[in-house]
């Protein structure tokens, strides 16, 4: 399955470097840090997918500020070192900028890397402190869980009316971030948690934890969980032990990957998802594209990478330049441009969106409910 997945990612970086006859130009080299090997592979596809189907969109209307568009892939083996030396590799190899990595533990890991490189990171990782360590080359495609925690608990406060919460959270970066945002989010609506349990991620057995969920008379689960693989053996357990609460989780939940893992076990489940693919009319116009080229629905991790080579194409567009620090200062000034992700509106500490979209697994259908904006 690995050695499938890889050939495809290595296909996707071939035919991204291939140049259209009309752009005789050099081209730009975008730079890709992605999941080609290791337990996160299937996503890394997804990934490599979104930014392809930018790429080819791009380079078939004629480039950007008249070049065409080459894409470099790195493998990061979904590890936190590896990504490190992926990074490296695409700026000794003197790319424009680099997209990704999504997952929070392995942005915070090459985080050094990238401030001593001075080269544009688009990165994906939503724990809030990846935009809080005075790096002024980082910038956050998707919206942080700050936003994401506040949009839980209101749902599931507010609409929902649960008052008797059950935390389940992976204990990386991301999980212990999101954790901590949750809390506090639903401190201020006047809710304890009855439990907050944590887990080590690629976990085999969450029993002890279902157990605990059942005996603390959790009215809701809300969760951070960060691998589709845990989500997946999660859910089934959660069922087959008969703990039916609501459940309502952060993006992993709806992803292509965790869907197909848990099956009929993540029906009715809730999630709140920066990328939706009812979620504006970008993200529909992305989703049917992507749809006709892989015959398949788009999730958050295709959608990130298309949005973030958007992002890079409007910026050098605008800086007139692929000057690192030009494209910086370009980023920073976007306000207002609407994405797959929602609308961009740059702080100065590279955070962009606001808002994320309440969604609801129907039968293995996502369905768009609604959407929450906050103020910066």
């Amino acid at each position: 399955m690995k050695t499938a997945i890889a050939r495809l990612i290595a296909a996707c970086s071939l035919a991204g470097s291939i140049a259209l006859p009309a752009l005789a130009a050099d081209p730009m080299v975008f730079g890709l840090v992605d999941e080609v090997t290791g337990p996160q592979a299937e996503a890394g596809v997804l990934i490599a997918q979104g930014t392809k189907l930018a790429i080819d969109e791009i380079n078939a209307a004629g480039g950007i500020l008249g070049r065409p568009v080459e894409l470099r892939i790195e493998d990061n083996a979904s590890t936190n070192p590896t990504t490190v030396l992926a990074y490296t590799k695409l700026i000794e190899a003197g790319v424009v900028a680099v997209i990704g990595p999504l997952r929070s533990t392995q942005v915070q890991a090459a985080s050094p890397t990238i401030a001593k490189s001075k080269i544009p990171a688009l990165i994906g990782g939503s724990d809030p402190s990846l935009t809080r360590v005075n790096n002024p080359w980082i910038f956050r495609v998707r919206p942080n869980d700050l936003f994401s925690s506040k949009v839980m608990a209101e749902y599931g406060v507010k609409e929902l009316k649960k008052k008797k919460w059950a935390i389940v959270y992976s204990t990386d970066t991301f999980g212990s971030g999101g954790k901590t945002a949750l809390m506090d989010a639903l401190k201020v609506l006047g809710v304890e948690p009855v439990l907050v349990q944590g887990y080590t991620n690629n976990s085999q057995d969450f029993t002890p934890i279902v157990l605990q969920i059942k005996s603390s008379g959790a009215e809701i689960i809300g969760s951070y969980m960060t691998n589709a693989p845990d989500v997946g053996i999660f859910a089934r357990q959660l069922r087959q032990l008969g703990v039916q609460t609501d459940w309502i989780n952060s993006t992993s939940v709806v992803t292509e990957t965790a869907m197909k893992l848990a099956g009929e076990t993540l029906w009715g489940v809730y999630s709140v998802a920066d990328f939706t693919p009812e979620g504006n009319d970008e993200a529909r116009a992305f989703s049917r594209k992507y749809r006709a080229k892989y015959g398949k629905e788009p999730d958050l991790f295709s959608a990130f990478p298309y949005g973030a080579v958007y992002l890079l194409k409007h910026a050098i567009e605008k800086a007139k330049s692929t000057h690192a620090e030009a494209i910086r200062e370009a980023m920073l000034s976007i306000k207002g441009l609407k994405g797959v992700e929602g609308t961009y509106n740059f702080e100065p500490n590279g955070d962009a969106v606001h808002g994320y979209n309440v969604v609801r697994n129907d039968k293995g259908k996502v369905v768009f409910i609604k959407h929450i904006e906050f103020d910066q």
